[in-house]
């Protein structure tokens, strides 16, 4: 067992109802609350880090700066925060100063010149 998966003492307040259902629970299934809590928490978590929205969500947070590349592999896991990384990287770097192709038309007849230097202001 690695030291990451050492339990941990957790305490939370829940409306007593729903405490009383999960000992129901747990008895009908001859475990403890614990053991349901630990599951349903694993699940939940399995479930959100897979959706869209919240990859999305951290990509977001984590694009601007609010959220810390540790923060983003515990979230979403390390293949798809590497991903994320690298991304991050080639969004910050400074655009490629290329000059357009002179042997294609990219615009056709559609194109328009602007006069830059009338608008020095």
């Amino acid at each position: 067992m690695s030291s990451s998966d050492e339990p941990r003492r957790v305490h939370f307040q829940s409306p007593e109802y729903l405490v009383d259902r999960l000992d129901a629970i747990a008895d009908l299934f001859d475990t403890d609350r614990t053991d349901l809590l630990v599951e349903a928490v694993r699940k939940y978590i399995e479930e959100t880090a897979d959706s869209e929205t919240f990859q999305e969500l951290v990509a977001t947070k984590y694009y601007d700066d609010q959220l810390e590349f540790g923060t983003v592999k515990q979230l979403v896991g390390a293949e798809t925060a590497q991903r994320l990384r690298l991304l991050k990287a080639d969004l910050e770097d400074e655009p490629l100063d290329l000059a357009a192709p002179e042997d294609v038309d990219i615009y056709g007849e559609d194109a328009v010149t602007v006069d830059t230097t009338a608008d020095e202001r």
